[in-house]
């Protein structure tokens, strides 16, 4: 069994909460409040958020990085941390699984269907991850390209990679794994099936 606790990758967190819609400018502050003290703890290495478009359905989609188990373990269990929980209960009308990945298997936990499920094999991701990030440099050379010209070459790169990267997180890579989730993940389709089955 593997001791988490001697790791030293990155871990994220992944929280997707549903806020209620007359709530969304107090929890927009509740955020701030917590991204805050979050950065005060050891090991903290940034925070994502992805606010909904859908004001109807105001789902918003948290990323927070540590840079180990042990780190981000004491960010859990520390009081601060379980007090902006208990305070966050009065925006919150629904709140999914929890989940915890490292390295590129974020991107395979970022449709809602997908948080709680066992990561991809490692060859469907890099099979994904192709599929998807060359299309994109193309993409990013034929748009950028000719607001480039005159810039470092290195300069370039960076600006082409953040394009990539942007379009890549949100929303090429939910949508494809959406698209893929029967081929991603075929034991929890699997259960799923047998489980329909059983109440018919």
């Amino acid at each position: 069994m593997q001791d988490f606790g001697q790791q030293s990758d990155p871990i994220t967190l992944v929280i997707s909460e549903v806020v209620e819609p007359n709530l969304i400018e107090e929890y927009e502050a509740w955020t701030k409040g917590i991204n805050q003290d979050a950065q005060q703890f050891e090991g903290f290495m940034g925070v994502e958020v992805i606010r909904p478009r859908n004001q109807q359905y105001p789902e918003y989609v948290f990323i927070v990085k540590f840079d180990n188990y042990d780190h981000y373990k004491n960010w859990l269990a520390s009081d601060i941390y379980q007090a902006w929980m208990q305070d966050s209960q009065k925006f919150i009308s629904k709140r999914s699984q929890q989940h915890q990945s490292k390295g590129l298997e974020l991107w395979f936990t970022l449709p809602k269907s997908t948080l709680g499920n066992p990561s991809p094999a490692y060859y469907k991701q890099v099979i994904v991850g192709t599929i998807t990030v060359y299309p994109l440099i193309l993409l990013a050379n034929l748009i950028l390209n000719p607001f480039l010209q005159g810039l470092p070459s290195i300069l370039g790169l960076f600006i082409s990679v953040i394009f990539v990267s942007a379009l890549l997180t949100y929303p090429v890579m939910p949508w494809l794994t959406k698209i893929l989730n029967f081929w991603l993940y075929p034991s929890t389709n699997r259960t799923n099936r047998l489980t329909k089955h059983k109440r018919r």
